[in-house]
């Protein structure tokens, strides 16, 4: 077939690279977010996506507004017969749904209908999910509810972080993709319309939303820690202090901390939670590296009623 291929973050380089690899597909055109500021310098860079198109010499789009009467004539002009969606970043008029004969084929980072918007892995893991996976699904105007192609399954490691469970499943949604386009080409596949139960919403991880909240239990405090590492990083203040904080170890010691109360020891630096201690990975503090949390404290010298918060 020949297709448009949506997307934007590193994430879905691995099923663009699978589908320009592919015998059966040829993807005439790359429809990614327009540049944006990246490097301490803030200056403009294409998105991973459109790096690795134009490496392999595939046009590149780039529109401000995709669902414009100007965006619109260009897809159709091209006339693909499906475009493959992974990350893309914006929603999607019907004018523009209606332009491939195939319609929108999306990979979404959940087992739909969980976890629908925009950070399905994270609102996985910070549920405390065993299981997650992806879904290819054809796109309709409503927020990820389109009718399902196939899905993988992936089970979440104890230890996994979102960049982790992340890039697993673009590797085996990427696989899942192909296989979805080769079937619909094929005209061999079918969408079933997802069930109405069991719908859970994935909003946009907000700075906010990343800040780590001691009072709670700590087997809580360690899922949302991962559940925004690497992006947007959790944080916490320490005294006036603001500083990113890597993924924790919940202490097995009877020992007893107040929430937020910190507690250095020679290699180790404690955090009381809801419930009993973690043990702090990692700390980033403003403008520098991340280092261990033992030799930040050693150098940062804290007093004993400082707290994180």
């Amino acid at each position: 077939m020949r297709l448009v291929f949506a997307g934007t973050p590193e994430p879905a380089l691995p099923s663009l690279q699978r589908l320009i690899d592919s015998p059966r597909h040829d993807v005439v055109a790359v429809l990614t977010r327009p540049d944006a500021a990246a490097g301490r310098r803030g200056k403009p860079a294409p998105s991973p996506v459109a790096q690795l198109a134009l490496e392999h010499d595939i046009p590149v789009l780039k529109p401000a507004k995709p669902n414009s009467d100007e965006f619109v004539a260009e897809l159709t002009e091209l006339a693909p017969d499906c475009c493959a969606v992974v990350a893309y970043g914006a929603l999607l008029s019907e004018r523009l749904l209606a332009v491939p004969r195939h319609g929108w084929i999306n990979l979404h980072f959940s087992l739909l209908p969980a976890w629908r918007g925009a950070a399905p892995v994270q609102a996985s893991l910070a549920a405390g999910d065993e299981v997650t996976g992806a879904t290819t699904f054809l796109i309709e105007p409503a927020l990820d509810s389109g009718p399902v192609y196939g899905v993988v399954t992936e089970r979440v490691r104890d230890t996994d972080t979102a960049g982790d469970l992340l890039g697993r499943l673009a590797d085996s949604g990427a696989e899942l993709l192909e296989s979805t386009l080769d079937g619909v080409a094929e005209g061999a596949l079918t969408a079933v319309p997802q069930p109405a139960d069991g719908v859970s919403l994935a909003p946009k991880i907000t700075v906010e939303s990343a800040r780590v909240r001691w009072d709670l239990p700590a087997h809580v405090v360690d899922r949302q820690i991962r559940s925004v590492t690497p992006n947007p990083g959790a944080w916490t203040m320490i005294g006036d202090l603001r500083v990113k904080v890597g993924p924790v170890t919940v202490d097995q010691s009877e020992d007893s901390l107040a929430a937020g109360e910190i507690r250095v020891e020679r290699n180790a630096v404690l955090v009381g939670t809801g419930s009993q201690p973690v043990r702090l990975g990692q700390i980033q503090p403003p403008g520098k590296k991340l280092m261990s949390a033992a030799d930040w404290a050693r150098g940062a010298r804290l007093e004993d009623s400082v707290r994180a918060s």
